[in-house]
């Protein structure tokens, strides 16, 4: 399990390496996505809070990289935060996510991206429940949710 004390480690010295990489140029993603995909994903965009369509979605399944389709957070982790962002615990894997410090906007926080294509997520913070304490607050748009068979049945 994952302590805001391994996201600092990463965020300082370096992150685990993925799976598999993807890179397209900028024409690409622009093709492949929705314009507001696109600006949160590619130019480290936030949607406003409450707007996301997966902020109050409590279904079972796998919540996926918009961009190159790699599993980031599974369903039991997620939880209502209040924040107005689907918000998790812990990564679906520990090399899912790439961590990098952002200090924009005159604060210092630590960023999320896909660790797959580098896709910005959300942020990281270390106010989330136990036994982590983390709260991933991350971009619905920046998301795909791949619903668990039993649900998409019913």
């Amino acid at each position: 399990m994952l302590t805001w004390k391994d996201i600092i480690s990463f965020s300082v010295n370096g992150n685990l390496k993925p799976d598999r990489r993807i890179e397209k140029t900028e024409g690409e993603w622009r093709e492949q996505l929705t314009a507001e995909q696109y600006r949160i994903t590619r130019k480290k965009g936030t949607e406003a809070a409450h707007s996301g369509a997966l902020c109050g979605i409590h279904a079972a399944g796998k919540y996926s990289c918009i961009c190159c389709a790699t599993p980031l957070f599974d369903s039991t982790i997620k939880f209502e935060s209040g924040t107005g962002w689907p918000s998790f615990t812990q990564p679906i894997k520990e090399n899912a996510i790439k961590y990098e410090k952002d200090s924009s906007f005159g604060m210092i926080r630590v960023e999320v991206m896909c660790n797959t294509c580098d896709a910005h997520l959300g942020h990281v913070f270390p106010d989330g429940p136990e036994p982590s304490g983390l709260r991933y607050c991350i971009n619905s748009e920046s998301m795909q949710l791949e619903k668990a068979e039993q649900e998409q049945q019913e």
